[in-house]
This record gives C-alpha cells, structure tokens and sequence, in this order.
C-alpha cells in the first residue's frame, strides 16, 4: 500500500521543481506540455514515446508534446542550468566528483541528427547510432546527470547542408567527444555544482589537453589512461608497474556495488611534482596507480592522478571508483525516465528530450538522498635498478633514476 504521506511529499517536491523551471516558458501552453512531459517520463507508462506520454498526460493525440520538443520556443540550455542549481542544493558536497562518459542511442536511418555507423561502447560493437557525452555529478548523497552534448561526426560537420536540415546551428563545428567533454567541464566549474575531482575512463583521461586544463583550473583528477600511456621520464605506464614490488600492492574497496565492496589490488605512487603556476611551492602532486583483479591478476587498469599535496591514496582510490556513478546514472535515467525512448530526429528535439529526461532522473535521484537521509536518522631485466622507492609511507618515483636503455623496456618474465 502506497504511504499517502510519501505520495504528497514527491507531488510538493516535483511542484517545486516545476516552479524552478517554469520561468522558462514565455507562454502558458509550453509550461503545462513540460510539467505533462516530465511526469510522464515519471510515470507507470511502458515506452515512453510520443503516443504514450500523451495517453497517459491526457491528451488525444502526441501533436502537443511533439511541438514543445520541436516547435515551442524555449532554451534547453537555461533547463540544464536550473537543473545544475537544483542538484548543487540538494546533493551537492564540497568534494563533489564530476564524471564524464559517452552513451549510445541506437537508430535507424540516416536523418536523425549525428546518426551513423560508429563505436558504441553502450551496444559493445559499431552501430548505427548517436552519440551523447554526458557529465554527471556524484557525491555520497547521490549522483545525477548534469550536462550534455550530441557528438557529431564529421560526416555530418562537413555537410552544413544537412545539418541544417537537421536544425544544427551553424556554429556547431567538428568536436571530439574529449573536446565537448571539456566545455562541460568548464560550464560545471562556473555554475553552482561543488566540484573538486573529476573522473573519465582512458578514452578522456588519455587526452593530455583535458587533463592539462584540469590542473590550471585547480581541480584533482584520477583519470583512467591505456596501458601505452607514458609517464614522463619512464615510459609506458604497464612497464612502470611492472616493476612495483609485491609489497606495493595493496587491498582496497573503490566503493560498493551491486554485490558488495568492489575490492582490487591498488598500487600507487607519486610522480612529476606540481609547482604553481606562479613559481611557489608545489600544492599538488601528480600520481600514477593501477588496479588489479584479484581474481584476474592480468586485468589491470591504469590511471594517472592530480591531487592536492597530503592526499591520501585511500581518497585517489574512491574517486577512481565514481566513475561507476555514471553508469548507474545512464541506467537509471534509461529504465526509469525513458532517456533512450526518444522519437526526435532534430538537434533541437534530441537537446530538449534528453534535458528533460535529465531533469526527471535528477528529481528521483533527489528523492531517493531524501528517504535515505531520513532512514538514516531514523617487465623489465632484472638487472634494472627499480624506480620504485618507499618514503613516508607512500611509493614514490626515485628522484635520479637511471635512464632506459632503450625506448621500449622489455618485460621481466
């Protein structure tokens, strides 16, 4: 039996939020077509498509909603920013982790907007399909997808014909999906979110310029990187790990699962030290780490990392686990608010969609922190000297360390 209580909590709450947003809308019909959208997608409605969302708000035919996506005037930008207020106020923390990833969306055709055959890492295989890089915000209140953006390949930016048949606007020129990522990180710092770390999986934290701007704007990062990476002055990172002690190796949880902690052997050590900017002494340190199954000791998974001076690595070690956040989020907001159960084809209509869909996860996720807050209170040749040394505690880099003698270590077996 559903509690009367709870049910006139989450209607205030979801009026709340209406109000937040309302503003928005010049004229009356948009506004009352969004607060339909947005408790359909909330809604006990199977497929969340045009036909359905509007059986359920009421209305005989899907035409009302499908102008609010496509014909209405309003801004899905100024929604995104009342949302990023609205998760700022009610799980915002001042560690907050933002967390950046891609999702596919599969499609057929060719007409819908950045639709073509490409890597989908949602699907496991190339698709027809679109793109969307997405950010969410993640703290131990909870976690909510705050930004967006439609990857668009270059066989779309180089035809403008068709993208503007599309409706893309004419600024919108070729981004990687790094590229956009970074735009939304700069949106995050200048809104209210409380961000102090960033996370991404290797195909961002390989990106050099991302991380590059992470440290000048003073945000900590553990970044997954590829095995290929390299670490200044020692080449690829698995040849550095290669060498690390079994001592150096230790037993952490990056945080729970579906089943429990998620426990790996983590080993971690300081790298290259940070100076500021401005000549003074070093704030930050750069790190490296690498997690290894424990059942699986082949399968590691390697990071570099940015963190204020005296971190300790247990901390490194859970923002590198938030990174499931995002994928928990993509889930949620696809089972639950129907973010993939779109029937648009224009860069507008994919824009407005996805924001609201958006808008309807951070509502749940918002009520779930709530009633959870209120239950609550209620290789290489042996030969080679390692690099690897021990000081205060923590693995660190040798200062001088011998030069390689070639550019690609060989293995210890």
């Amino acid at each position: 039996m559903i509690d009367e209580r709870a049910v006139e909590i989450w209607n205030d709450e979801l009026e709340e939020l209406f109000l937040r947003t309302g503003h928005r809308f010049r004229r009356v019909e948009p506004r009352r077509r969004m607060r339909d959208y947005i408790r359909g997608l909330l809604g006990p409605v199977g497929r969340k498509n045009g036909w359905q969302l509007a059986e359920y708000a009421g209305h005989r035919t899907p035409d009302r909603l499908q102008r609010l996506l496509n014909g209405a005037r309003w801004d899905p930008d100024e929604i995104r920013d009342d949302l990023q207020h609205y998760v700022a106020e009610r799980l915002g923390e001042p560690d907050g982790i933002l967390v950046l990833d891609d999702t596919g969306f599969l499609k057929k055709g060719t007409t819908s907007a950045g639709v073509q055959r490409q890597y989908s890492g949602t699907a496991g295989r190339t698709e027809n399909c679109q793109i969307g890089v997405f950010a969410a915000y993640a703290t131990t209140r909870g976690r909510a997808l705050v930004d967006r953006e439609l990857y668009l390949p270059k066989s779309w930016t180089d035809d403008r014909d068709r993208c503007r048949a599309a409706h893309i606007p004419d600024e919108r020129a070729f981004a990687t999906k790094p590229d956009l990522a970074k735009a939304m990180v700069l949106r995050a710092i200048a809104s209210p979110l409380p961000i102090a770390w960033v996370t991404a999986d290797a195909a961002y934290g390989q990106e050099w310029r991302l991380r590059r701007m992470l440290e000048e704007t003073g945000l900590g990062y553990v970044l997954a990187v590829p095995k290929s990476q390299q670490v200044p002055h020692f080449g690829r990172i698995d040849h550095l790990f290669s060498q690390a002690p079994d001592q150096a190796w230790e037993r952490r949880s990056c945080g729970d699962g579906a089943k429990g902690p998620r426990v790996y052997h983590w080993a971690a050590l300081q790298i290259t030290p940070i100076e500021d900017f401005d000549g003074e002494m070093p704030t930050h340190q750069r790190w490296a780490l690498a997690r290894r199954s424990i059942s699986k000791p082949e399968e590691i998974t390697y990071y570099l990392g940015y963190a204020p001076l005296g971190t300790p690595v247990e901390h490194l070690v859970r923002v590198a686990g938030m990174r499931w956040a995002i994928e928990e989020a993509f889930q949620a907001a696809k089972n639950e608010c129907g973010l993939d159960q779109y029937e648009v084809r224009r860069y507008t209509g994919w824009m407005r969609h996805i924001t609201l869909a958006m808008l309807a996860h951070a509502f749940l996720a918002v009520m779930a922190a709530d009633a959870a807050a209120k239950g609550a209170a209620e290789t290489v040749p042996a030969s080679r000297p390692s690099p690897w040394q021990k000081f205060g505690g923590s693995w660190q880099l040798s200062t001088h360390p011998p030069p390689f003698t070639n550019t690609s270590p060989v293995h210890a077996r």
